[in-house]
């Protein structure tokens, strides 16, 4: 029904065909002789399926009873979407299963999915190039909550598309307490017939295969009325076909969608009108929808008939409304309110979960397709004017969903948090989006797929907001499409190939007694390689830097992890130590205990930025070293100084307790069983015994790196600096130990400087400013002389005939050469002043020049001016300017000197 990946036709074609030629082998169960199912092929696409209808002739796609539970459902029972998984929990648990809590829409234990596609990617895991699977009950039941984003355009418009679905996982392992193909049909076929009340006679069966990760089987689909319900796949093949061998392991996976439970028992219109609670009824009363119109229920049921044979909605839209009596302008007024709305509940019930598991909306990875879906949300709110509060929205949707989902109770707060955050930065960017969607009309042509990916990618503006700006007539199918497959997966990619052919593993001595000088032998040599039979040199990893040392006299230069085997790079030329050879090693313990503390610091500062900002704080990635070391963590926004005091005073409250620091090795599904996915800091552990290192009560990760024993030893955590690197990523680069005492001692020094610093200069300033006080004191005395014919030089101001003025005297500022300057040739018209002095880093100069001295200031200044390398400007009488070359300020002088006094 839901599936994370599929076979390509022709492969899947070929399986089938196989499968059904043998039908005893692969799809006959106890059910269908025990009630007398009978094997039928569809007379019109020739596929397989069972029924206990004799005289069915057509398989469910192509059944005239397709979708015809619309409006008149086939049971007398009616359950919603939590009520639908009440029932299905009820009735495996009865018969034996486990019932599993949900695990995380955000897919942390996978390094090459964002997001949880399917139920059985909850117990896949990666090792090396294989695919295992690792249950932690057998059997059991899990309602898991998958996201998609390749067909959001279909999603509030077909009745039956989600952005986001619960899969009920159904998954054994035949042996002690699983079981195979015979239990699994008879207990679905009883859960629909049973507990939901619908007649055998409904139920139709339909022979399939899946494949997937390099393994397939046969699968049995079960419809009712053409309702895709659920699909029982049996997995028990490895390899390509005709060349497939059996599984160690097979296993039962069986996936059905909850909320087809609830549609198919209410015969609602769409899935949307039963699954989302009372936030349905609240959008579609804000809407001004009309929720029992006859016309509306043969509209949805056409679209959903004619989704499954043609790929062009708008089309199947069209021929739906006119089937159903609806015209273009009616459809406008009663289609799109209800479309809308659908949308909003969709989308935001998926947000909900996003964020509450810990992902972001940005324009990285996964929040890319987050960030489409709110601005989504938004913009359908704007077009369809409805006055929607979404804090209301994310309580109603939290509060129906809690007795299933109860860890979301929890986390409404921060969902609120960050639809708020984003919802601001979109209204801001709406101007900039209005401009880019005027451009495109202009243009006269429709962008391409590749051109809107791009739009949305570096601009943030969806296709949504260009069709309603009118930019483009309709939603290219494959743009949402494209963006999920760039940002629904994406990490991990190979390592250097290195001759390790036949090594054991590596004894790691620095999980054990860690001694500081150790003997070892060499196995392998190669250029300047060496692999040990045992290290206690630390390898590259998790972020930490590898030890430094020597190995036989040679310095190490790198230490790397090869699977479990340590290969050390050794400085200088080539020519290793022989294999065979037993050399002597010794590690520099300085530098290691530094990258330790620091290790266990970015732990600490981890759990203390989660505190301190909120539970989307997730470790982004990590480096230490011996004397410094970063944390990048996922975060909305840039960090305040305050938000970093707190960081900072929350992570020395936890040395100063002095916590213990503990390691221990659990069994990868215990760690998960026990601690949850917050594990997973580090990223994914591909090994089957993860090393947990636990700080009491404030912080659990598996972790591969050295840690102090207790966090009193770390003795000072002091944040240097922090920067936002990307969208939705903050760096906090800090020290710890001796290296935050000196940084502390370094600040504090250089606090001390600053504030001797600044005592000088304002000694030196008030002691400028009694000085010029005094020298605009003189201003009478000096105009006073000069009227009176004397020349010479007057308190540092060099007086020529007739009143000619010049001074670079630094006792003298900007007051006194513009005030003394004025009032000089106003009483004398033959006078100019011409001053330079020192202004901060600038050297200035000051000009005026009387109607009758026959010179003109600007052209003084801008000359002046010139000289240190910069500009003037003023009139004939008054002008001033500068320059920064101070170094030419003698130059500058001097001709200035030269233009007032050298006139005559």
């Amino acid at each position: 029904i839901y599936r994370a990946a599929a076979p390509n036709p022709l492969e899947k074609g070929e399986i089938l065909k196989e499968f059904s030629a043998d039908p005893d082998r692969y799809y006959r169960v106890g059910l269908f002789g025990e009630r007398g199912f009978a094997r039928v092929r569809c007379s019109r696409c020739g596929r397989y399926f069972w029924t206990l209808d004799a005289g069915r002739t057509l398989c469910p796609d192509d059944a005239e009873d397709t979708y015809s539970f619309i409006g008149d459902p086939p049971t007398s029972k009616r359950f919603d979407y939590t009520q639908s998984w009440r029932q299905v929990e009820e009735f495996f648990v009865g018969n034996g299963h486990a019932s599993v809590s949900r695990y995380p829409v955000v897919c942390r234990w996978r390094d090459d999915l964002y997001f949880t596609v399917a139920s059985i990617v909850d117990f896949q895991r990666v090792m090396g190039s294989k695919v295992v699977f690792e249950f932690p009950a057998n059997p059991l039941v899990v309602p898991q909550t998958c996201l998609r984003f390749k067909d959001l355009e279909n999603v509030g418009v077909t009745g039956r598309h989600f952005s986001s679905f619960c899969m009920v996982g159904q998954h054994s392992v035949p042996g002690p307490g699983g079981y195979w193909k015979d239990e699994c049909v008879d207990l679905d076929y009883r859960l629909l017939t049973d507990r939901f009340g619908i007649r055998g006679e409904e139920v139709v069966f339909v022979e399939d295969v899946w494949a997937g990760g390099g393994s397939f089987g046969p699968s049995l689909e079960y419809f009712v009325r053409g309702l895709e319900l659920g699909n029982a796949v049996f997995t028990e093949f490895q390899g390509e076909l005709g060349r497939h061998a059996a599984l160690d392991q097979r296993i039962i996976d069986m996936g059905a969608g909850l909320e087809r439970f609830a549609w198919i028992t209410n015969g609602t219109r769409t899935a949307y009108d039963c699954c989302f609670g009372p936030v349905t009824e609240r959008l579609l009363g804000e809407a001004g929808a009309d929720a029992d119109s006859d016309l509306l229920r043969a509209y949805f049921t056409g679209v959903a008939r004619a989704l499954e044979s043609s790929g062009d909605l708008a089309e199947v839209r069209r021929r739906a409304a006119a089937a159903a009596g609806i015209s273009g302008d009616r459809a406008a007024r009663v289609v799109a309110p209800l479309e809308g709305a659908y949308l909003i509940a969709d989308h935001l019930r998926t947000l909900v979960f996003a964020i509450a598991d810990g992902a972001l909306p940005s324009n990285v990875g996964g929040g890319y397709n987050l960030r489409m879906i709110l601005r989504r949300v938004i913009g359908t709110i704007g077009r369809l004017g409805l006055n929607l509060d979404l804090d209301e929205l994310v309580d109603m949707h939290v509060d129906y969903l809690r007795d299933t989902y109860p860890e979301l109770d929890a986390r409404r707060r921060d969902v609120k948090t960050i639809l708020g955050i984003e919802s601001a930065r979109y209204q801001e960017s709406k101007a900039r989006m209005g401009k880019i969607a005027v451009g495109i009309r202009g243009a006269g042509r429709e962008p391409s797929v590749d051109e809107l990916v791009r739009l949305y990618e570096s601009d943030g503006v969806t296709p949504d907001y260009l069709k309603e700006a009118g930019a483009i007539a309709e939603i290219p199918p494959a743009f949402y499409t494209r963006l999920a497959d760039l940002h629904q997966s994406g990490r991990g990619g190979g390592g250097e190939s290195l001759p390790l052919d036949g090594l054991p593993e590596t004894e790691m001595l620095f999980y054990g007694d860690d001694p500081p000088e150790f003997e070892a032998t060499v196995l392998r040599s190669f250029g300047r390689r060496v692999v040990l039979d045992r290290t206690a040199f630390y390898a590259r990893g998790g972020g930490q830097e590898p030890d430094r040392g020597t190995v036989g006299g040679r310095a190490v230069e790198d230490v790397g992890r090869h699977a479990g085997v340590i290969v050390h790079t050794l400085a200088g030329g080539e020519g290793a130590p022989a294999e065979g050879e037993a050399v002597r090693c010794t590690v520099d313990r300085e530098r290691r205990a530094g990258i330790t503390r620091n290790h266990t610091s970015t732990h600490i500062l981890n759990a203390s930025a989660r505190k301190v900002l909120g539970s989307w704080v997730w470790q982004h990635s990590a480096f230490k070293e011996a004397d410094h070391a970063r944390l990048d963590v996922t975060h909305h926004s840039s960090l305040s100084d305050v938000e970093v005091g707190r960081i900072e005073d929350a992570a020395n409250d936890m040395v100063r307790r002095d916590l213990p620091v503990t390691v221990e090795y659990l069994d990868r599904g215990d760690a998960e069983q026990r601690y949850g996915f917050r594990i997973y800091q580090g990223g994914v552990v591909p090994v089957k015994a993860v090393r947990v290192v636990s700080i009491r009560g404030e912080d659990v990760e598996a972790c591969g790196g050295t840690h102090v024993g207790r966090t009193g030893e770390i003795g000072l955590i002091k944040i240097t600096r922090t920067k936002r690197i990307q969208d939705g990523v903050v760096r906090l680069e800090f020290v710890s130990g001796a290296a935050a005492l000196d940084h502390v001692e370094r600040r504090r020094a250089g606090a001390e400087r600053e504030r001797a610093d600044a005592e000088r200069r304002k000694l030196v300033e008030a002691g400028r400013e009694a000085s010029r006080a005094r020298a605009r004191e003189r201003i009478p005395g000096l105009l006073e002389q000069i009227g009176a014919g004397r020349t010479g030089v007057l308190d540092g101001i060099q007086v020529g005939d007739g009143g000619a003025c010049f001074t670079d005297s630094g006792e003298y500022d900007e007051f006194f050469h513009v005030n003394f300057g004025r009032r000089l040739v106003r009483a004398h018209p033959r006078a100019a002043h011409c001053g330079i002095f020192r202004s901060g880093p600038t050297v200035r100069v000051v000009v005026h020049c009387g109607r009758e001295s026959g010179m003109e200031a600007s052209r003084v200044a801008r000359e002046v001016a010139g000289i240190l390398g910069g500009a003037g400007g003023g009139d004939a009488e008054f002008a001033q300017g500068g320059g920064r070359d101070t170094l030419r300020m003698g130059e500058a002088a001097a001709r200035a000197r030269s233009a007032v006094l050298g006139r005559r």
